[in-house]
C-alpha cells in the first residue's frame, strides 16, 4: 500500500457524504426522507406532536448536517430562536415565523432555511390535525460557531 491509497480513500470516502443526492443540485427540491417509522404513503406513525416533531427534527438534521454540533451546547449559548410553523396533511411546510429570539438576525435566518429545506416533511397522522393542519414551536440552539441542534433532540448543555 502507498502512502497516496490512505487519502484517496479519505477523499472517496468523504466524497460519499455529501447532502446532495447524485444527480441533483441543490436548488432542486429532495424528496421525502424516510424517518423512524412511515407507513408505505410517508404518513408519520408518529401518536403524539412530540414524537412526530422528534420526527421532524431527525428531517431537519440529515439535510442540515453540516450545520449541526454533536456534542452537548455550551453553557451560555449564542442564541435561542424558537420557530412557529404549520404542516398540512400531506406533510408540506405552510408557514414558519419566528416566535422568539435575541434578534441574531443570522441565527433567525439559519433557522427558517434549515426549517424550509427539510420540507416536505412525513404526513402526520390523521388524529394530530386540527383543520387540516398541524401547528407547531420549535427551538433552535446555536453555539458561538453557528451550528445549531434541535430542543426535541438536544443533548444536555454543559454546566460551564
Amino acid at each position: 500500500m502507498t502512502t497516496r491509497t490512505p487519502l484517496l480513500f479519505a477523499v472517496a470516502l468523504l466524497a460519499g457524504c455529501s447532502n446532495v443526492p447524485p444527480g441533483e443540485t441543490a436548488n432542486k427540491p429532495r424528496p421525502m426522507i424516510e424517518q423512524i417509522e412511515t407507513t408505505r404513503d410517508g404518513t408519520s406513525t408518529a401518536a403524539t406532536v412530540d414524537s412526530y416533531k422528534a420526527d421532524l427534527a431527525q428531517r431537519i438534521y440529515a439535510v442540515n448536517s453540516t450545520q449541526v454540533y454533536t456534542t452537548r451546547p455550551q453553557a451560555l449559548l449564542r442564541s435561542v430562536v424558537v420557530v412557529k410553523y404549520s404542516v398540512d396533511s400531506a406533510g408540506n411546510l405552510l408557514r414558519s415565523e419566528i416566535a422568539r429570539s435575541n434578534h441574531d438576525r443570522v441565527t433567525e435566518a439559519t433557522a427558517l432555511a434549515t426549517l424550509r429545506r427539510s420540507a416536505p416533511f412525513p404526513k402526520p397522522s390523521p388524529h394530530l390535525l386540527r383543520n387540516g393542519r398541524l401547528e407547531m414551536h420549535e427551538s433552535w440552539l446555536f453555539n458561538n460557531d453557528g451550528r445549531f441542534q434541535l430542543r426535541s433532540l438536544a443533548l444536555v448543555q454543559m454546566n460551564e
